[in-house]
């Protein structure tokens, strides 16, 4: 029996609750999101003001703190000990994220051991793996750095439209791979890219909500996003850890194409658009270097890799011909 169907079905069941269960964590972050942004108009308008007190400005406009959880585990207005409204509502946001990432672990193992093989051999897995991955990366930067919480809805936003295309257009039926990725190559290449693939969208993201932060628009969404400079920071640091496995999987992949195909290199589409991709995250590392191009202009570079990511991952496999062309859709 080559597949397990079973086990197969088990895993397509965690895989329906993941999307549930990031659907939930999705709402909640963003309630915590419009609930801090409210917070902070209301805030605004009514604390007193002392004759003379000067306004703290960031980003050109005045900053008030809006519902952050005290030391002393007070609410905002110095009421009885407890949770903010607000900051329990990104508790359970990222308390779903940790149930979502267990039951799509468990989801992807499942789907391996039905079919008897590494389970990242179509593009349904490879998106599942990539998400899973994304996620997990986010809450551990939430751990280290709990002030980007709020910002969490815009990480799970693409993350379930991924999980959705994955589990509809992309969706295949748990069974072996073909021969040429029956190798044990699939589990170095593959594993490697996806999880680059995952932190580079965690990376992508983070440079789109800077432009949006030091832009101000739309003024309703950058208005209560962490400050440009962590998102920065957040940025590059995330691509500091990825572009390493990156370049390994890149060269991985040049050394299962010479094993299989005879020849490191043949400009197969997949392999050129990894190629741009690579010079591109290359490039903004270098001008987060570079006087002059280390804060917008950079993380337009890291934007533009990221949508090379994209691009490579949906149009190059599910559109033109070539020898990576192992999508099954």
């Amino acid at each position: 029996m080559l597949v397990d169907p079973i086990t197969a079905m088990w895993s397509d069941r965690l895989f329906q609750a993941t999307l549930v269960v990031l659907l939930l964590a999705m709402v909640f972050t963003s309630l915590e999101y419009a609930s801090r942004r409210i917070a902070r108009s209301r805030r605004t308008s009514e604390a007193p003001v002392a004759v003379g007190a000067p306004a703290a400005e960031a980003d050109g406009e005045t900053e008030v703190a809006v519902a952050e959880p005290s030391p002393a585990g007070l609410t905002p207005d110095g009421g009885k000990p407890g949770r903010a409204r607000v900051d329990r509502y990104g508790r359970i946001g990222v308390s779903l994220m940790i149930l979502a990432a267990l039951l799509h672990l468990g989801s992807i193992a499942l789907r391996g051991l039905a079919a008897y093989r590494w389970p990242l051999g179509n593009m349904y897995e490879f998106v599942s793996a990539l998400c899973m991955l994304a996620v997990a990366a986010w809450r551990v930067l939430v751990y280290r750095h709990p002030a980007i919480r709020p910002a969490g809805v815009f990480v799970l936003t693409p993350v379930v439209l991924l999980m959705f295309l994955a589990g509809t257009v992309l969706y295949l039926d748990a069974a072996p791979v073909v021969p040429a990725l029956q190798s044990y190559w699939i589990i170095i290449h593959v594993t490697t890219i996806t999880l680059a693939s995952g932190m580079l969208l965690v990376s992508g993201v983070a440079s789109l909500l800077f432009l949006m932060k030091r832009s101000g628009k739309p003024a309703v969404l950058a208005a209560k996003l962490p400050s440009a400079e962590t998102l920065d920071r957040l940025a590059y640091r995330v691509t500091v850890l990825a572009f390493p496995l990156y370049t390994f999987a890149i060269i991985a992949g040049a050394a299962w194409a010479e094993a299989a195909w005879g020849r490191f290199w043949g400009w197969d589409p997949k392999e050129v658009v990894s190629f741009v991709a690579w010079v591109l995250y290359a490039a903004y590392l270098h001008a987060r270097a570079t006087a002059g191009w280390r804060t917008t202009r950079a993380a337009w570079i890291n934007t533009a890799g990221f949508a090379t990511i994209v691009f490579n991952l949906f149009f190059i496999n599910m559109v033109v011909a070539g020898l990576h062309s192992y999508a099954g859709v």
